[in-house]
Formats: C-alpha cells, structure tokens, sequence
C-alpha cells in the first residue's frame, strides 16, 4: 500500500495554476498557437489556455492537475509532484517549478474580426498552385465566394467559416512561405483567427445530399481537385482537426446532407477520429455515413503525387472508385 501524501490547500493551488504550456514544453511536448489558444500535436483535438485545457474529441477539461492525471495517467500526489518539478508533501520550495499562469491577468477575449485583406491574391494563388498543385480554377470559385484571400500584413492564405447567413464566423490562417518549412515539408505556420467559432468552417455547400468531411482546407482543395467533375453540385467542409462541432453544425442547417463521406487524414489520430465520428452519427440516425481514405497521409499528399512531387508514399488501404 502506497504511503499517503499530504499537500497543503497552498501547493495544490500551484499546482492547479501551473501553464499547461510551459509544462508540455518542460516534457519535450509540442504546443502549436491557434488563435488565442495552443493546441497539442500530439493530441490535436486538445486546446490549452494557461492552466485550463479542453478534449474537444471527448468533450471534457479541467485543470492542470486533472490534465497531468488524464494524460499521463498517473495518481493525484503524482501529478501534483510532477507539476510542482519534484516537490513533494508539505515541502515548499520555490526553485525549479514550471511557471503559473495569473488568472488576473489573463486577456479579456476579443471580438471575432477577419484579417484586413491584401488588394491582390497573387501569393495565395502562387502557393496552392505550385506548392500545393491546386487547380487554379477551383481557388478561384473560394475567390469569388470571398471565403478564401490574402491577407495584408503576413500574406497568409485565410480559408473563412460562413454561417447559414453568409456572416464569417471562423478563419484560418495559413503561411504561403516557401522557407523555414518544417522537417515533415508542412509549412511551420497556422492558426485559427482568435475568438473564431468552432461550430463553422471553410465551406462548399451544394443541391445534393452528399457531403464530404475534411481536417484541413488544402485537403478539401485537394479532393476537389482531383474529382472535379461536377464538383459543385455536392458539400465540402474543413474541421479544422478532427473535432466534429463544424460537422454537427452544417448537418442542422442543411437537413438533406443525410450521406456524410468522412475523408480525414490516413494516420491514427484521423481513424480514431473517423471511428468516433461514425459512432455519433449513427446514434443521431446517419446511417449512410461511410469513410473514403486517401491513398497517402493525406488528400494533398495523393495530389502531390499524382502530380510528380511525392515519391515515397503509403499503399492505398482501399479503392476510393470516384471519377477524376
């Protein structure tokens, strides 16, 4: 039997204000800004703000030491232990321990406003198109529907989120640099817009009953793409990761998209995303909801190929039996 651990009231508040952040960094963890949160590469449907975090996928969060305790499943003195860098029971030692967030001078969160638009979109269009292999007619038609330009201080590509009423209520950002490009060949630098709304994301919505689920925008251009022939008359839509809010959404405001088509990344964290999807849906009455995989990791990495700048990809799972 484990020896019992006494910690103060005082230590276990440190420890419950402890930046999840600065910890993650602490434990060699990756944390990634989007909008005014971060999110964890490792579990990408994990959002964190100063000692508070969120489980998007599960739709549950707490606190630093619930989070220590969930994700590394460890007891509660163990966790506090961990947070405080080593400290243990009623020693109090200030040296070593990981810095805590002021909740008095956390920021108020601002309204949601899109980034001012460049006066061209010359970048965005080079980035997709020669970077991406995006065909260019398909950027142009997010273009015209004023849901994908170039902004003017950074030159991002921003793909917007529309309500049923035209209004943005999301943005992502995306950089069309072609330097400092992570070792994975992804550009090191995206982030929602702050305060953008989960529930909506980049968006096509067509007449049929078909819509087609992606993580991220570039992948939904991409799957466009390469099925384009007619392309329009189906429903496109980016989660911007693997939660289902954005999905849940559109399914309410457009009733008659009854075949969901899941098309997330070809890598563990997508399929357990698709397994839990599924799931949900069924128990909401979608039973035609099915899972189209990409041949590579993802649906730009099949278009790169196909166009010649991927050599070295994963065997097709499935047959995907879509006309190009």
């Amino acid at each position: 039997m484990s020896k019992y651990i006494h910690f103060t009231d005082e230590q276990k508040i440190r420890a419950n204000n402890v930046d999840l952040v600065d910890f993650l960094r602490s434990q060699g963890e990756e944390v990634i800004r989007s909008g005014h949160e971060y999110r964890w590469k490792r579990h990408d449907s994990v959002t964190i703000s100063g000692n508070r975090w969120f489980r998007h996928s599960a739709e549950e969060g707490g606190l630093a030491i619930n989070f220590v305790q969930t994700f590394y499943n460890i007891s509660f003195p163990d966790a506090v232990t961990m947070l405080m860098g080593g400290e243990r029971g009623a020693e109090f030692c200030q040296t070593g321990s990981i810095r805590q967030t002021d909740q008095k001078q956390e920021r108020p969160r601002k309204p949601f406003a899109l980034p001012l638009a460049h006066d061209n979109n010359r970048r965005v269009y080079a980035y997709l198109t020669k970077q991406r292999c995006i065909d260019p007619n398909v950027i142009s038609h997010f273009v015209r529907t004023k849901t994908l330009y170039e902004d003017s201080a950074y030159h991002n590509a921003v793909f917007v989120g529309l309500d049923e009423n035209g209004v943005p209520r999301h943005a992502h950002k995306k950089s069309t640099l072609t330097i400092g490009r992570s070792p994975s060949g992804s550009q090191s630098f995206r982030a929602n817009v702050e305060s953008s709304n989960s529930r909506y994301g980049f968006c096509h919505i067509g007449h049929s009953n078909r819509l087609y689920v992606f993580e991220a925008p570039i992948d939904l251009l991409s799957f466009i793409t390469l099925y384009k022939k007619d392309w329009q008359e189906h429903s496109y839509l980016t989660l911007n990761g693997v939660s289902e809010h954005a999905l849940l959404q559109t399914l309410d405001t457009y009733p008659r998209l009854r075949t969901p088509v899941l098309c997330l990344d070809n890598d563990p964290a997508g399929i357990a995303a698709i397994n839990r999807i599924t799931d949900k849906l069924k128990q909401m009455g979608y039973d035609d909801t099915s899972h189209l995989p990409s041949a590579c990791k993802d649906w730009n990495e099949q278009l790169q190929q196909e166009c010649g700048m991927v050599q070295h990809v994963q065997e097709p799972r499935f047959a995907i039996g879509l006309s190009p």
